[in-house]
């Protein structure tokens, strides 16, 4: 899942909390998981990505994991806007001067994912991550999830999908739970059941 609305006027990247309303909208994603078994909870280490899964761990007693695998996306100079999006998703090689391109993001998420299932072979588990992330994962079982499947995520906070596996092949998936995001902080909650 991707992590609930943060704070965007902290600026550190790593310890930047949720806003008032992320917490309020981390509920929801309680209230997704209330009845679905739990066996295990991992994140990355971003605060806003372990707060908008803490207390849904501690509903199900369970301690929060950390791979720093799972991280943001790390940003350069100029990278968050759509032109450089688009030129990431159409070149998953290219990068903006310091920051990361898509193949680097999906090939320590896959290595950190395939460890994940080998180590947890019919488990659920809730993994707490970030958009970028998220799609590069989503783009690696289907090389059809492109520039435009991500862009609508940039405003899904919190964003929950269920993937299913047999094995290491996804076989199927199931979006949760999409908290939309605007930029006036007007919201809309789309909950699937």
């Amino acid at each position: 899942m991707r992590h609930a609305q943060p704070d965007h006027s902290w600026d550190n990247d790593r310890t930047r909390p949720l806003s008032d309303e992320g917490i309020i909208d981390s509920e929801h994603v309680c209230k997704v998981f209330e009845n679905i078994r739990l066996d295990y909870v991992i994140s990355s280490p971003y605060i806003r990505s372990v707060k908008t899964i803490e207390k849904c761990a501690n509903l199900h007693n369970l301690e929060i994991h950390f791979d720093e695998r799972y991280r943001a996306r790390e940003k350069g100079l100029n990278g968050n806007n759509k032109e450089m999006f688009r030129k990431r998703w159409e070149d998953f090689n290219y990068h903006e001067d310091g920051g990361e391109s898509l193949e680097m993001v999906q090939k320590r998420n896959i290595e950190a994912l395939t460890e994940l299932l080998s180590t947890h072979q019919g488990e659920n588990i809730l993994l707490g991550t970030h958009g970028t992330a998220l799609s590069t994962i989503l783009n690696y079982y289907d090389k059809s999830y492109s520039c435009e499947n991500f862009l609508p995520i940039i405003d899904y906070m919190p964003y929950i999908i269920r993937l299913d596996f047999e094995g290491f092949s996804c076989i199927g998936k199931e979006e949760l739970l999409i908290i939309k995001k605007e930029y006036k902080g007007n919201h809309s909650l789309m909950l699937f059941s």
